[in-house]
């Protein structure tokens, strides 16, 4: 987490990209270590059993995992029900919920943001470096004599190199729709993970907000009850098996369920993001008039025909590592670098 929060030196990507490989995993790893806290070093649960020793009751509650009655979740507490989702039941007879879950939203939040990490990972592996050698100390606006030799060199670079970037570019674009693949995978992923719950968890949270209070059922406390049943069995002693009903307590719900009315509302807004860089990015694949005004755009101090002549000359990977190049290089120097491309372009076309 310390090495997501710093700020990188060279830009090999962009911000919709860095808002899942910094933002979402730091979220998540964040949540994931305040859950842990809580369930290991806290108390997660406390079960009431006649009987039964409250410790034994405890381990075996969180263990083998406890449920609600989800018919009886809408009520007054208190009057037509103890709380909500907690009610006697008839065995066969009446809908029993279990909650298994709770024990492993820890890991599954760490998982989640290695997951996150991985379109990163394999862009760094893939890009080794190319940006950052061809950069250089050239982000500086004064260039001594050892800057003025290196931007001649990569200049002489790009000039011999042209055209040939095109399998850089794409696996860039790879990476871009991984991270859409993954963000709805990773939807897909905890609803299944919280039994179908979560696809509408964060809409039906808000319409509960809007409903009177009589008649709402909380999805919270459906998805997230604090207050739940347990069943424990044991010989008695003529050697029949005996039945005690416990009431636990999950105080780790309360944390739980904002964590996940939190991530329904940002995996969507992600979603939403990524999908549209995505459509802009097939606009840029397929529009060559685009990336001109994109690059006009970025080299701002380099006269329109010198930036007209590289764009008429670039194929798609060319323009890529030239835009990716303005981002990191001051603007000056970018200006000459531009200039001196554009005539060794028109030395190639001459020849």
């Amino acid at each position: 987490v310390k090495g997501l929060l710093k700020l990188d030196q060279v830009c090999i990507d962009n911000n919709i990209f860095r808002l899942h490989y910094k933002a979402t995993v730091i979220i998540l790893i964040a949540f994931s270590l305040l859950v842990t806290s809580r369930q290991y070093i806290g108390d997660p649960i406390d079960c009431i059993v006649d009987e039964i020793p409250l410790n034994v009751m405890d381990t075996y509650c969180w263990i083998y995992s406890t449920f609600t009655i989800p018919n009886r979740l809408t009520g007054i507490a208190g009057k037509d029900i103890v709380q909500p989702g907690v009610a006697s039941h008839v065995d066969g007879h009446d809908e029993v919920k279990y909650h298994k879950y709770y024990q492993w939203v820890c890991f599954v939040l760490f998982f989640q943001a290695m997951l996150f990490y991985v379109p990163r990972y394999l862009w760094k592996t893939w890009e080794g470096g190319r940006i950052k050698m061809l950069v250089l100390d050239l982000n500086m606006p004064i260039m001594n004599e050892e800057a003025k030799e290196r931007k001649k060199i990569l200049v002489e670079y790009f000039a011999d190199n042209i055209k040939g970037h095109n399998f850089y570019a794409m696996r860039f674009f790879f990476c871009e729709v991984l991270n859409f693949v993954n963000v709805l995978g990773q939807i897909y992923f905890m609803d299944f993970f919280l039994d179908g719950e979560f696809s509408t968890y964060g809409s039906d949270v808000v319409r509960f907000t809007e409903m009177e209070p009589e008649e709402r059922g909380d999805p919270m406390a459906r998805v997230f009850p604090k207050v739940t049943k347990c069943t424990f069995h044991k010989y008695g002693p003529s050697g029949s098996v005996q039945k005690f009903d416990g009431l636990c307590v999950l105080p780790l719900n309360i944390v739980n369920e904002k964590i996940y009315v939190f991530l329904w509302f940002w995996f969507i807004l992600l979603t939403i993001l990524t999908g549209i860089s995505l459509l802009y990015r097939f606009a840029v694949i397929m529009m060559p008039k685009l990336r001109l005004l994109m690059l006009r755009a970025r080299s701002r101090l380099s006269s329109h025909e010198e930036v007209e002549l590289i764009s008429s000359w670039c194929q798609m990977g060319d323009w890529f590592i030239l835009y990716q190049l303005g981002k990191n290089i001051d603007p000056l120097i970018y200006k000459e670098i531009i200039c001196e491309l554009a005539q060794k372009v028109v030395g190639k076309e001459i020849v």
